[in-house]
């Protein structure tokens, strides 16, 4: 069933309840009722209404939630923030929705034990017998590639916090973050080792934000493994293999035994990687308060395993001291039974079909009719020789896409093959080895038990080849790594989770014994290798008639499978990369090159004057306050001006304080955002409480007044309250530096970083030091097919924001924001063009230019006269046709938008 229309592309934007994916019937596409038993085995039973609770929640401003939960959701989900490559970064919504269920189960709902989620089954399926957990287990789905470490984080960060500042809290400062394996392990060490998650993303708010020292607050400390410190009773992050905590019962022993020295000097160590120099185990046994966060946690499909074991063990021993497991929290995109069922504890999902629509993974695509009627299993007892035109094509595939790929710095496509046993394993990896030269000592093998696990334990070669393995897995993705190709048997269940997987074929038939889910199979190829692509990134799935069956069951969770022509004539389903065509002989890219000078920023915001601004020197409009009927709605709705979408309702009968500071603090995240100020929320939220009760309004206004809240809550009023405060802020920062400008360098295009986009229509230049020409509108593949064939040009080029050059500009709305020209042509003479085409005008357009033509005379006067602005409208050329640029400039010499004729 496709989803919903109202369903978000954008990750970012929340999705409301009504828009995501159900599942439906395959004929009639009729939504399956909710008891029917299909219903239980694709869609969660408690998603649904713990999904819809916290909506609401999320719209009363997070009502009811304790003083620390409130600010670290404003924190996170509110503000902007920037990361740690210095780009704007935010959470997605399946990351904020997953954090707010299992908040507002703990703090709303006080959820304490699974057997108490039973209220929020919308399918009547779930028995009491399947709760049967003591303490509160909450189960989070998210699709493979969409943040499950991130999601961690901000919970382990909750939980710490909450119980720092809040009394009485039954949340934990110790937290048990617990991998399935050793490769997992090491997935996380990556991330949590010396805090790192926690500092490079915006986890921990600033000190002093909400009047608490956040930052220096923060003193966990990290035991990895059998790396323990000298542990507290509080503030710890334990992270480790399952196997660390497993209960171990002593072997009993008598002086009659045939080995007595057991008996009388205790167990032997052993040395195998599952067993712990430190007794992990009861170390976390004897903790009077715990946090549990599992990772893959669909192993924990059965309560009687040693995993599920384990943790009702530590809770059992917390229980005999009068404590209890503060929260268990399970991970996983598959969070099924092997009878296929879903565990009935899920309580947040983001299914892998909404991932892959708001192309968060890549989207797979298969053969279509016409490629897979080529595909041929051969009579041949030969393993290879059987399947040689589904390797064949897999190896085609895998080629156009490392052709592109390698166009992207230290970027490399992987070709991924399945096998049936270690026998064929070792057979394929040898014929891609002798029959693709390419692929000659670049294939690695992997041999894993039935269910695609590797194992643990074993002989001492094992355990060398798990140490040579994990090294591998850990560094595939990398230049340095010489692996092209892996062979497997089974695709790895996880740990593997490379993004430069491109192709995957399967080579054998799957069974349900085997325990693997078509999503799992997936899922160590679906990571975004190009996560700043626009468009979709595609991952060739190739197999046996078996395997392409087993892989269409993903269609039943809503995932539409795309069918496309493969083979050697086709495009390559990576995205296509633009870099500087170095290795291309016909170009000289010295002679191609155009350099532009980098001046200094004529006009800034000046910051640190924030603090100084004068709310009444805005000048703007000022409103009317109407007056409303002592009988108007008692809630009030605000809504995010910039989306519409519903930010919090403020109830009249609440204390009138604390609607003040919530009104005056929405108007100072919105101002914030429109602005793109990344700190200094305290100034801005004090500034726009003077705005808003002095200036904004005729006369002054009493933010405590339900009449004003009246007033502030209509549409109109509230785009109108941030426009003028917007406008105000900018006029006072803005400082136009003429006196101080100098050039800084130059600006070189060949200097500019490859990057991909979505594949296009496209001109391949003979005069550009660029591979492609990729232009967002017709006009401009027009243009540059114009200018390659111009024989008055030395060279053009396309200005992608990868060149770098860009002009502040002040927008018609007095936001200063960057503008991009299209196009750089330079003359045998040395002389630059600075060009910009345009069809359909907009009001910012004569701004640009009139920007382009002011920075071209602040150049020319510190260089010389060698920079000149020329605009270039869509009708003028398109009816004119010239033949060279000396005509096009003849032209187009006095054109200007038309805004500003």
């Amino acid at each position: 069933m496709p989803l919903p229309d109202n369903f978000p592309r954008d990750p970012f934007a929340i999705a409301p309840p009504d828009s995501r994916w159900r599942p439906a019937t395959d004929s009639g596409g009729m939504v399956l009722a909710e008891r029917d038993p299909a219903f239980g085995s694709l869609l969660p039973p408690l998603a649904d209404k713990i999904r819809r609770e916290v909506a609401a929640w999320r719209e009363s401003g997070y009502a009811g939630a304790s003083a620390t939960t409130r600010a670290l959701l404003d924190w996170w989900f509110n503000r902007p923030h920037m990361g740690a490559d210095g780009e704007s970064f935010q959470y997605y919504f399946a990351q904020r929705e997953a954090v707010e269920s299992v908040i507002w189960l703990h703090e709303l709902a006080r959820i304490r034990n699974s057997l108490a989620l039973a209220p929020y089954d919308s399918s009547g399926r779930i028995r009491t017998g399947d709760l049967r957990e003591d303490w509160p287990r909450f189960v989070v789905k998210m699709a493979t590639g969409s943040g499950k470490t991130k999601t961690m984080s901000l919970l382990a960060a909750w939980s710490y916090f909450h119980k720092s500042y809040e009394k009485d809290s039954e949340l934990s400062q110790n937290i048990l973050l617990v991998a399935p394996n050793i490769i997992v392990f090491d997935r996380l060490r990556r991330d949590f080792e010396g805090l790192r998650i926690f500092h490079e993303d915006p986890v921990l708010p600033e000190n002093g934000f909400a009047e608490r020292n956040w930052r220096s607050d923060f003193q966990l400390r990290v035991h990895k493994q059998d790396e323990v410190s000298a542990t507290g009773t509080v503030r710890n992050l334990f992270l480790t293999n399952i196997h660390r905590v497993f209960m171990s019962a002593p072997a009993l022993t008598s002086a009659d035994d045939e080995d007595t020295r057991a008996h009388f000097l205790g167990p032997r160590p052993v040395g195998a990687t599952t067993d712990s120099k430190v007794d992990l185990g009861a170390i976390v046994r004897d903790l009077d308060e715990l946090l549990v966060i599992n990772d893959e946690a669909h192993h924990i499909h059965d309560s009687e395993m040693a995993w599920a074991k384990s943790i009702e063990d530590i809770h059992n021993r917390m229980v005999q001291r009068g404590r209890t497991l503060s929260l268990q929290l399970d991970f996983t995109a598959t969070p099924k039974h092997d009878n296929g069922a879903i565990f009935p504890q899920t309580i947040s999902d983001y299914p892998l079909a909404e991932a892959v629509f708001q192309r968060v993974v890549k989207r797979p695509v298969i053969p279509d009719r016409e490629s897979a009627e080529l595909l041929i299993e051969h009579p041949d007892p030969a393993y290879s020789k059987r399947f040689a035109d589904h390797i064949r094509l897999g190896v085609e595939e895998w080629r156009k896409a490392r052709k592109e790929c390698a166009k992207e710095d230290g970027k490399k496509a992987l070709l991924f093959v399945m096998t049936e046993d270690t026998k064929t394993c070792d057979e394929v990896a040898a014929h891609l080895e002798s029959a693709f030269p390419e692929l000659s000592g670049r294939v690695l093998v992997i041999h894993t038990k039935n269910n695609g696990e590797i194992a643990e334990k074993g002989k001492a070669r094992d355990l060398e080849e798990l140490r040579k393995l994990r090294e591998q897995a850990n560094s595939i993705d990398g230049a340095d790594s010489p692996y092209l190709a892996v062979v497997s048997v089974l695709m790895l269940r996880e740990g593997w989770d490379v993004r430069n997987v491109t192709t995957i074929v399967g080579l054998r038939p799957y069974e349900s014994k085997s325990k693997i889910l078509p999503e799992q199979t997936l899922g160590r190829g679906l990571r975004l290798m190009f996560p700043d692509a626009d468009g979709d990134e595609k991952l060739s799935v190739i197999g046996t008639d078996a395997f392409m069956d087993f892989v269409r069951e993903v269609e039943k969770e809503g995932v539409e499978l795309e069918s496309v022509s493969m083979g050697e004539r086709t495009p390559p389903q990576t995205p296509m990369i633009v870099q500087v065509e170095r290795g291309n002989p016909d170009k000289d890219i010295a002679a191609l090159d155009i350099e532009i000078p980098r001046l200094s920023p004529r006009l800034i915001r000046d910051y640190e004057r924030a603090g100084e601004l004068n709310p009444a020197e805005f000048k703007h409009a000022k409103a009317l306050l109407r007056e409303f009927p002592a009988d108007a709605p008692r809630d009030i709705v605000f809504r995010d001006i910039l989306t519409d979408e519903v930010s919090h309702r403020t109830r009249l009968d609440d204390a009138a304080d604390l609607e003040e500071s919530r009104v005056v603090g929405y108007f100072a995240q919105m101002a914030m955002r429109r602005l793109r100020l990344f700190s200094g929320y305290d100034v801005i939220c004090a500034k726009m409480r003077e705005f808003l009760s002095g200036h904004f309004f005729a006369g002054p206004a009493d933010l405590t007044d339900a009449n004003v809240l009246r007033n502030l809550a209509l549409k109109e009023a509230g785009a109108a309250a941030l426009d003028s405060f917007c406008g105000g802020v900018n006029a006072a920062l803005f400082s136009d530096r003429v006196g101080e400008l100098e050039v800084r360098g130059v600006i070189r295009v060949s200097g500019a970083k490859s990057f991909a986009v979505r594949w296009r229509e496209n001109i391949q230049p003979r005069k550009s030091v660029f591979n492609r020409i990729v232009g967002d509108l017709a006009l401009e593949l027009r243009f540059a097919k114009f200018l390659d064939r111009c024989p008055d040009i030395a060279s053009f080029a396309k200005n992608y924001m990868a060149v770098g050059f860009r002009l502040e500009y002040v927008k018609a709305d007095g936001e200063l924001s960057n503008y991009y020209p299209d196009f750089l042509v330079k003359l045998p003479d040395g002389t630059v063009y600075v060009v910009e085409t345009k069809g359909q005008q907009n009001v910012d357009d004569s701004r640009k230019f009139a920007r382009l033509v002011q920075w071209c005379d602040d150049v020319n006067a510190r260089v010389g006269a060698r920079f000149h602005p020329l605009f270039v409208p869509e009708d003028g050329f398109n009816n004119a046709v010239p033949k060279t640029f000396a005509q096009l400039v003849a032209l187009f010499a006095n054109a200007k938008p038309y805004s500003a004729a």
